[in-house]
């Protein structure tokens, strides 16, 4: 099939002999670069936790399978440790396993993690010497554990599973009788009691509900849960609430009835407080408030001023009185600092910068630890003592130090509405002043999300990868992103491709302006959310996007209510209205309604068993553009795949698609697609 050639985009294919053989000449001059098969081997330092001591702290290292070398499969997980004083890493568990929730024993002589190994039916808990050796199983029960917390004095731990398959629905289900009553034969997890030097049979305490999470008093015979009226995601989302509760019988004590969402929580020290990350109220996109609860009565109350254009991230109780967060500003994070009986104050920028984006906060004495990647590298340990400048403690992919990186910056502009926006610009590598560029813009899902000035390189982000060949890449931070506070983040609601989607036409023309960016050759790719404002820019703003990559995204708001398992997340925190309310504004927010203006070649790909965007999102979208034929259009599905790809080889098959499609139509020859088939390039030493 012929496809027109709009504004110019698409090269005659008899040019496209001379263009491969060009970029051929030019690669094999080249320096060395990132590539997509050299992302695929990237490691990242997933989790940290410090020693009762503060002396050593424990971290899970996240090791790519290696595609077409060894069996596909989602990334190892290891165990490291590392003395906090100083020192080098030393693997603990390591291989092909799949460690995570490390924490350590009351006493800090043993190292806690999950995982299933060996012939293990299911997922345990296990502890290893911090002296080193083989590491013990402690605790197997007849379902996989999901959280645990230990007892003060460390004889007891508690632990969040589910109860064991009913036999005789098991032997049903070996004779075939597999059919799944719809969101009604769920099967709730619960809070469980184990000794740790007896050897009884757990026992479950009779909380209402599906428990998401524990932990146990620091001083006393208390739990914490958090407990969701069923386990479906919507409710996980938008009703997790936490309850005080007796270790010994599962009597509520305290209701913290927390507004909106829920993020992380901790104990005060002795005991009186509890800490918590919550939404400011029930239309809050995301859990970014600091709030304190009375342990005792459950009254609660907000700790900084409500109009701080900021949200936190993670906590940690530095002592009774005081805590630590980690903020995030815009695009960037600091470790910040407050009394917890304060109420409105203004947060102390202890650690100024927290040598990156950061998550994963741990305090132990005077010693913090963290997690935080740059734009020089992915995640990695960080530390820091009682508010002194941090230090990197770990390198887990030295070779990228051998590789040039492009130039990376934070870039402010206005709207048309004049509201003050912000992103991420990744310069192109070999940038020659004067020229302009091809454009990528990269556009973040959620959008109760931000991207940070961190690390913005992966599988499905283009980044530096795209740098190196020769693309300007944009990261746009649009109204209803978090990081700016809770009105900011609220800008979109009720306004689905509105205001936030024109946001990302004027960053474009923004870089135009400044005269990077060629205005002909500009494509746009995003996830879920990113994917709706890819699918978006493909049809209704067709006429400015010569290219799009669109990842589990949305096309039919009106099917996407009926088919997703956040449909109250999406009602309550997005559309402030139900598709009955107003079936033709949905309709009209809603790619598939502007198809008769789709030019823009358009790459789908959608994994199968997405539960969040169905997959007919994708399938909707592609029928509906391969059927006019005005443009060139592909689907890609990942079986077994969900919402976002989480295996080695779906990975790097989705990052080859990404750029064999981008450099077709925007650097290349355009007009048809290009082949279907990939050469993965795993004979190549999967360095190429």
């Amino acid at each position: 099939m012929h496809f027109p050639t709009p504004a110019g985009r698409f090269l005659r294919p008899a040019l496209l002999a001379a263009v491969i053989a060009l970029a051929g000449a030019s690669a094999g001059a080249a320096e060395p670069v990132l590539t997509p098969h050299r992302v695929a081997e990237i490691r990242t330092v997933t989790a940290v936790a410090l020693s009762p001591d503060g002396g050593h702290l424990a971290y899970t290292l996240s090791v790519p399978r290696r595609p077409g070398e060894e069996e596909d499969g989602e990334p190892w997980a290891e165990l490291w440790v590392l003395p906090a004083a100083g020192g080098t890493p030393r693997a603990y568990v390591g291989g092909k396993v799949n460690v995570n929730l490390v924490r350590w024993l009351p006493g800090g002589r043993e190292i806690a993690f999950l995982a299933k190994r060996g012939d293990d039916k299911v997922r345990g808990l296990y502890a290893i010497p911090l002296g080193g050796g083989e590491a013990r199983r402690v605790l197997a029960p007849a379902a996989d554990i999901v959280d645990y917390s230990f007892a003060p004095d460390g004889q007891r731990v508690a632990f969040v599973a589910r109860e064991a398959d009913d036999e005789a629905l098991r032997k049903l289900r070996d004779k075939g009788f597999r059919a799944e009553v719809y969101e009604e034969d769920w099967r709730p997890q619960r809070v469980w009691i184990a000794a740790l030097t007896e050897k009884p049979a757990p026992v479950a305490l009779p909380v209402e509900g599906h428990v998401r999470a524990v932990r146990w008093s620091p001083v006393d015979n208390r739990l914490l849960v958090t407990v969701a009226p069923t386990p479906s995601v919507d409710h996980g989302m938008m009703q997790s609430r936490l309850r005080v509760i007796a270790a010994d019988t599962g009597a509520v004590q305290t209701r913290v009835e927390n507004r909106g969402k829920l993020g992380a929580f901790a104990w005060s020290p002795d005991g009186r407080r509890i800490a918590f990350i919550s939404g400011e109220d029930i239309h809050d996109p995301s859990a970014g408030r600091l709030m304190v609860a009375d342990a005792a009565t459950g009254a609660f109350r907000p700790v900084l001023a409500p109009a701080w254009q900021g949200d936190v991230g993670d906590l940690a109780w530095l002592d009774a009185g005081t805590l630590a967060v980690l903020a995030d500003e815009g695009v960037e994070t600091y470790v910040g600092r407050v009394r917890s009986d304060a109420t409105g104050a203004a947060l102390e920028r202890w650690v100024a910068r927290a040598g990156g984006v950061a998550s994963n906060l741990a305090v132990s004495g005077t010693t913090l630890a963290w997690i935080a990647h740059a734009p020089t590298h992915p995640a990695e340990v960080f530390t820091a003592q009682a508010g002194a400048a941090p230090q990197r403690r770990t390198d887990s992919n030295p070779w990228l130090a051998a590789l040039p990186l492009a130039r990376q910056e934070v870039v402010r502009h206005r709207a048309r509405d004049g509201l003050e926006l912000e992103g991420i610009l990744v310069r192109p590598l070999r940038e020659q002043p004067g020229q302009r560029y091809p454009l990528i813009l990269a556009v973040h899902g959620g959008p109760e999300a931000h991207v940070g000035n961190g690390w913005i390189t992966s599988y499905s982000n283009p980044g530096q990868v795209a740098a190196a060949r020769g693309f300007a890449v944009f990261y746009p931070n649009y109204r209803g992103s978090t990081g700016r506070g809770v009105a900011f983040s609220k800008l979109g609601q009720g306004d689905a491709a509105g205001k936030e989607f024109d946001d990302l036409v004027d960053a474009v023309d923004h870089l135009v302006a400044i005269g990077l960016v060629d205005t002909a050759k500009v494509g746009v790719t995003g996830g879920s959310y990113g994917g709706y404002a890819t699918a978006w820019c493909s049809t209704r703003f067709s006429e400015r996007f010569a290219a799009g990559v669109m990842m589990v995204g949305i096309s039919n708001k009106i099917s996407k209510v009926g088919t997703t398992d956040i449909p109250e997340e999406e009602f309550l925190v997005h559309a402030r209205k139900r598709p009955w309310d107003d079936w033709n504004f949905l309709l009209e927010r809603s790619p598939i309604r502007h198809t008769e203006n789709a030019r823009t070649p358009l790459l789908i790909l959608h994994g199968k068993d997405d539960p969040r965007v169905n997959v007919g999102q994708s399938r909707e979208l592609y029928r509906h553009l391969k059927v006019r034929g005005q443009a060139p259009v592909r689907l890609v599905l990942y079986p077994g795949e969900e919402h976002g790809n989480r295996k080695a080889a779906a990975r790097l098959d989705y990052s080859l698609r990404l750029f064999q499609w981008f450099e077709h139509y925007l650097t290349g020859p355009g007009g048809a697609p290009p082949p279907p088939a990939l050469d993965y390039g795993l004979a190549a030493s999967g360095k190429n």
